[in-house]
């Protein structure tokens, strides 16, 4: 019988690897990463001392209270804002600015109304001065991926909001980059689309093996979408644990009903009960 196992573990310290050193070099590195913002003389210290190893191919999932810091380290991870002190590599490159070769899907699809969707999606190659029309075939065999092929030509407006996040998560992987980062992508969606959009976005990684960086507030969409799920404390944001989550793929529908979820799921819900992010009584 497929099992599933469920490690709970302090977080793995980012190890250097050289290329040919025997070491695959991970897709993202970050040590010792800690980030103050400062307003109206005001300092709050939003990350303290995060440590992340994440492997190529890998799915890892970053879950924790509002405020925590989720975001912010997944947008320094992406170079948009800078670390205060530590240091961050994405494929052993350390970030000292914006990193080119990602992709990032944010909670708002932020689609432009006055283009087609097949030129929503090719408006991040026009933007990184490529030649447009050698993507026009790659950017509808994405659309296709994503259920899309016959909406090429609509507009925004006329799509459904999970049709609207399909037409973001092709355009981020127009450029075929080998990291993907995902900001609550689904954080606006009505539960049955969200539910959807999970199924599809495993079926899509599964199909292309990229690096993915997963935010969430939801238990379950970690538990059910990731490789590891990190589990961030309350602000100052540190990462408390890293739940690995061995169960069978594609988990899809029946997810859920799989051996190893519950336990996958109950051991992130007691770390929360423990920091009283959640309250209650187990029935």
């Amino acid at each position: 019988m497929s099992r599933a196992t469920v490690v709970a573990s302090r977080a793995r310290p980012a190890q250097d690897a050289a290329p040919g050193a025997g070491t695959q070099v991970p897709a993202i590195g970050v040590s010792s990463a800690t980030k103050r913002f400062s307003r109206d003389g005001m300092e709050t210290l939003a990350l303290d001392g995060i440590d992340l190893t994440v492997a190529r191919g890998e799915f890892v999932a970053i879950v924790g209270p509002s405020g925590c810091g989720k975001s912010t380290l997944l947008r320094m991870v992406a170079g948009l804002i800078p670390a205060t002190s530590g240091s961050l590599a994405v494929s052993g490159q350390p970030v000292a600015g914006p990193v080119t070769d990602l992709g990032v899907v944010f909670q708002s699809p932020t689609l432009l109304d006055w283009r087609t969707i097949i030129d929503n999606v090719l408006v991040q190659v026009q933007l990184r001065g490529l030649p447009v029309e050698r993507y026009r075939d790659k950017a509808m065999a994405l659309l296709a991926q994503v259920g899309l092929e016959e909406f090429a030509q609509r507009r925004p407006r006329e799509l459904s909001g999970g049709m609207r996040q399909r037409t973001a998560i092709a355009r981020a992987l127009i450029h075929d980059p080998p990291l993907l980062l995902m900001d609550e992508p689904f954080g606006a969606l009505d539960a049955l689309t969200r539910e959807q959009m999970r199924i599809d976005l495993e079926a899509l990684w599964l199909r292309s093996q990229k690096t993915v960086l997963f935010v969430t507030h939801s238990i379950d969409e970690a538990v059910l979408l990731a490789d590891r799920v990190v589990v961030m404390t309350p602000r100052p944001g540190r990462i408390d644990r890293v739940v690995e989550v061995a169960l069978p793929r594609p988990r899809g529908l029946d997810g859920r009903r799989l051996p190893g979820f519950a336990p996958a799921a109950d051991a992130i819900t007691e770390i929360f009960l423990a920091r009283g992010v959640l309250h209650g009584t187990r029935a």
